[in-house]
Order: C-alpha cells, then structure tokens, then sequence
C-alpha cells in the first residue's frame, strides 16, 4: 500500500489543485504518488461529505497539505475519511499537539520564551490590569500575545506587542477584538525575546528532520543554520506527532530558540525551494 496526499482543490476551478499547493501536487506526481481533492471552503462551513466527495474510496493512508483546520474541522475530517477506507497518518490527537501551542509548550519549555496561557471562548470579555498582572507574575519585561495558534505580528504595536504591564491589557484586548471569531484556543501571553530577523524552519518526520531552510516569509529566502539540533530533536521525540515543523531563531546573546511549533501538514513551504524536497521523505513514511 502506498502514501496519497490530500491536497485542497482550487474554489475557482474545483477539478484543480488551489494553486498555493499546485507545485507540491506535481512534485507528489512527478515522484510517483496519488493526490485527491478536498473543498476547503465546504469542510470549513461543516459540509464534510461534499467537502471528500473527490476522494476515492479505498484511498488508503494519506497525508493532508493544504490551509490551515480548525482541530475540531481536521477531527470530523478524520472520521468522515475512514468510514471511505482512507485515514490520516497525522490523526486529529496528533494534529492538536503539533498544531495548538497548549499541545507543545511542555515538550518545549527549556528551548522557548517562557509563556502564559489563559482559555477563552470568542467574545469573552478581555481580562483586565489585576488579572493579566496574575498571569505573567513569572514573565520577564515585554510580552508577545497571540492565541494558541496565530499571532498579528503585522499588527505588532497595535495588537502584538506589549513593552511593559502597562500596555499589556490594551494590546490583548486589541488583539482579542481583531482575532474575533477566529480565536483559537485562548490568549497567549509569551515573554519577548528579541532576536535576529532571519528565522529557521526545521521539518520533522518520525523524530528525524528531513529539511532545514527559510521560514516561507523570508523575502529572499535568507536563513542561518542552527548547527547542532540535539536538543530540538529531543523535544520533538517527546511530542506524539509524527509530522511537525519547528521555527527557530538566534537570540541577540546568540542562544537559538523555538520560536514556533507547528503541523508539518499545513506548515507553508518556502517559495522557490523545490517541492521534492518535502514530498519524496513523505512519500517513503512508514504506514502507520
């Protein structure tokens, strides 16, 4: 039995790839692999079935690229795959660990900025002054806030970056306000740490990484390599996800940290790095 990819298809020509994701599809096709469809736009508004239609059934084991799910849309997407005899080599436990901070931030503790966490439902009131001093009693000076997922680093003054407690309640009710409903998880209050702007992605596969290069905003592609990855990859053994990305960067004292944890499978490529480089080792994965 061999690997296929999911890949999501183009809402503009449904009987196409989405062109983000085009190149990788024939890098999986160009190396001998299968690719099926799935209609992001109708798995995201809870039409699931119509949303694999394009699958077949017998589809077997199958690794997901495309836009970022919900845990609980990537869920419902893994049960509605196996009742067609298809099944996700990422499931929807191992998906919530590489993909929601929560899910990581153990594992990582010693190799990233120390961090605060506060569950919270979409339109829950912000939390004020008194309670926000109570959450970061144990951060350091300026703080980073996002959710369990994203941060609005574009917005970095606004609704990202607060330089001290006092900025801290108006930047994370900011950001709460911006996020909306889009809110994953609850707010993430990390301590800051300023380092050199070019950022490392590291992709895992079973422990072992498989590609070191740019992070996909890089704007010429510009990234240091980290060197020796031993306790990185110590960490990695410790989360039970096969598939994971991990963004680092050099701190300004020189000490490399982990800036991000993600989902290998719906982690960005870079631009201009050759597709085959991340779908040939998926390809060749042990079937699980």
């Amino acid at each position: 039995m061999t690997v296929g990819f999911l890949f999501c298809a183009d809402p503009l020509r449904p009987r196409g790839v989405d062109p983000h994701f085009a190149a990788q599809a024939q890098a999986v096709r160009d190396l001998g692999g299968t690719v099926a469809l799935i209609d992001h736009d109708a798995l995201t508004a809870g039409r699931v079935e119509e949303a694999v239609a394009r699958v077949p059934a017998g589809f077997g084991p199958v690794w997901y690229r495309g836009w970022m799910l919900r845990t609980e849309q990537y869920r419902t997407l893994d049960e509605t795959l196996r009742r067609r005899d298809c099944h996700l080599l990422t499931d929807a436990r191992a998906y919530r660990t590489g993909h929601e901070l929560p899910g990581w931030i153990f594992s990582f503790r010693h190799l990233t900025p120390a961090t605060a966490v506060l569950p919270m439902a979409s339109g829950e009131a912000p939390p004020d002054a008194e309670r926000l001093g109570r959450l970061t009693a144990g951060l350091g000076g300026g703080f980073v806030v996002k959710d369990y997922v994203k941060s609005r680093k574009h917005e970095w003054l606004e609704a990202c970056y607060a330089p001290d407690l006092a900025a801290l309640e108006r930047v994370s009710a900011r950001f709460l306000e911006l996020q909306g409903e889009d809110l994953t998880g609850g707010l993430v209050i990390r301590e800051f740490e300023r380092f050199d702007e070019r950022q490392t992605r590291v992709w895992w596969l079973d422990g072992e990484p498989i590609f070191i290069g740019p992070h996909p905003d890089s704007s010429d592609g510009a990234f240091l390599n980290p060197g020796d990855l031993g306790e990185a990859r110590e960490a990695v053994g410790d989360l039970a996800a096969r598939f994971v990305t991990t963004d680092l960067a050099r701190r300004d004292d020189a000490l490399w940290r982990v800036i991000e944890v993600g989902d290998g499978q719906v982690s960005d490529w870079p631009s201009g790095v050759d597709p085959s480089a991340l779908a040939g080792p998926l390809l060749a994965a042990r079937i699980a």
